[in-house]
């Protein structure tokens, strides 16, 4: 995962110590906490954008990362934190003024309050109100799923369009394009992060 979450990486973590705990002999791991403001992620992002407004309009750019309960959040959990990192390193990188992108959280479910703005009321909102043409982009998930092929590309346009939105463009995930398999290739290979040494703890979960 780009941004780290106790409820997605370290619950893996959690997964790989348990395991390791039935062997006899460990192997050497080095765990790869987050890569949220790697230069080469933000790079890939920002290339994937490019290449869409080089043969598409270029619109408002709208990020939408996986939501989180708020209560996580309160408790120490530095994901929300992240996800404002890595949509301001790629803005920049983009050359985006502050009111030429969006940032907001989609995919909640339940009672429970979580972290804002609710993609879906934003683009409702837009749609209404504008900007009405978009370039949507979900910088959180490393691959295209139902979460961003159904719920985003698919329900969150229709509402959008639906409320008065003109135009919405979906920009895919990484994927497996070059610049993805490049990443990764030096995410295993070295460290070249500003937030680490290479040392990568498991973060306590709250």
């Amino acid at each position: 995962y780009p941004q780290y979450s106790g409820t997605t990486t370290a619950s893996i973590f959690d997964q790989v110590s348990a395991e390791l705990r039935t062997w006899r002999v460990w192997p050497g791991l080095q765990l790869v906490r987050d890569y949220h403001n790697d230069v080469n992620y933000i790079d890939a992002l920002a290339g994937s954008v490019s290449e869409h407004w080089r043969r598409h309009e270029r619109n408002h750019l709208f990020l939408s990362f996986h939501g989180l309960p708020q209560r996580c959040v309160d408790a120490g959990d530095p994901y929300f934190d992240q996800c404002k990192r890595t949509a301001q390193l790629l803005a920049e990188r983009l050359n985006l003024k502050q009111d030429e992108w969006t940032m907001s959280f989609q995919s909640r479910f339940g009672r429970l309050q979580w972290i804002k703005p609710y993609t879906e009321e934003v683009l409702r909102d837009y749609g209404k109100r504008g900007p009405k043409r978009l370039t949507v982009l979900c910088p959180g998930f490393a691959v295209d799923c139902l979460e961003t092929l159904e719920e985003i590309a698919i329900r969150n346009r229709a509402d959008f369009l639906t409320a008065g939105g003109e135009s919405f463009e979906y920009v895919s995930c990484l994927n497996a394009g070059d610049a993805h398999v490049k990443l990764f290739a030096q995410l295993v290979d070295g460290p070249g992060y500003e937030s680490g040494s290479g040392q990568w703890p498991v973060a306590n979960r709250q």
